[in-house]
């Protein structure tokens, strides 16, 4: 098991910045592959971005890459989303996730390749 929770959402100006992120419980952080899912209202849940368990390998979706960057630090148990550029349609509630499963990139994408699951924070962008 292990229990997620994230921090640093809030409301921001288009074209601004915020920098999510999701500290993990557990001692064995380092063995999941961690991801970001967003859920705007009447929409959904998108696939964000993903990172490797050693953190060597990302992926993002379209409307993310250039603007989003996915990281981790092991020795501290968390995972960020540094989101720039951001834009009204970036506003939703976003989520991050804990795989306990060797990196795919076929299936990282989906959500049902995650085990575990944060409570998810708002990040608004106002126009």
């Amino acid at each position: 098991q292990v229990h997620l929770v994230e921090s640093g959402g809030g409301l921001v100006q288009a074209g601004g910045s915020l920098r999510l992120s999701c500290a993990a419980s557990g001692r064995t952080f380092s063995t999941y592959v961690m991801g970001w899912f967003r859920q705007a209202p009447g929409k959904a849940r998108e696939f964000v971005a993903a990172i490797s368990r050693s953190g060597s390998s990302t992926y993002y979706t379209d409307s993310a890459k250039g603007r989003f960057t996915i990281s981790r630090d092991n020795a501290k148990n968390t995972v960020f989303l540094q989101m720039g550029s951001l834009k009204p349609e970036d506003t939703a509630v976003y989520c991050c996730a804990a795989a306990d499963r060797y990196w795919i990139p076929t299936s990282i994408r989906g959500w049902t390749s995650y085990d575990y699951w944060g409570q998810g924070t708002q990040v608004t962008v106002s126009s």
